[in-house]
């Protein structure tokens, strides 16, 4: 069912929820950054790497229930914004820029939150950084042998899983 089609009062919830949402994760996120030089790094990426998963789950159902599940768009999404995301944070927040970030800070929000959220973001962020090194062959190829091989991962661990599971029945 897409948002046009669902009543009013289920897309007014909807976007309360996406508000309400959107103001805890920001909120805990800037709490927790400006805290992450004082917790060190491990810490650091795990709290990251939690509120990253938290905001995948979030936007997955939200996704869901705004346009159903025809096709993964809130996957497409998630990958979309965490790639964007780390792309724009290693810009502004690298070593001698005008935001420079502490190491702590950059792990919470590239290795955790982005991590957490979406490994797809740092697969973007390495293929950008081939590319633009001059390293044409090496970043195409790591592109086609990323899908290629993790398309063929997927498809092998789900007949593993069925094979296993005729068994176990």
């Amino acid at each position: 069912m897409s948002s046009e089609q669902q009543p009013l009062e289920l897309q007014s919830s909807i976007v309360r929820r996406l508000t309400l949402g959107t103001a805890v994760f920001s909120g805990m996120a800037a709490l927790a950054a400006s805290f992450a030089d004082v917790m060190g790094p491990y810490v650091t990426v795990a709290i990251g790497s939690a509120l990253g998963g938290v905001a995948r789950h979030w936007c997955t159902v939200v996704s869901i229930e705004w346009l159903g599940v025809a096709f993964p768009w809130g996957t497409l999404f998630i990958n979309i914004l965490g790639s964007f995301v780390i792309g724009f944070f290693f810009a502004i927040a690298e070593p001698h820029s005008r935001f420079e970030a502490s190491t702590n800070v950059r792990l919470f929000i590239m290795t955790g939150i982005c991590g957490g959220y979406t490994t797809f973001s740092a697969f973007s962020l390495q293929s950008l950084s081939l590319f633009q090194n001059g390293m044409w062959f090496r970043g195409g190829s790591y592109v086609v042998a990323s899908v290629v091989l993790c398309l063929i991962a997927v498809w092998a661990g789900f007949v593993l899983a069925k094979t296993v599971a005729q068994f176990i029945q």
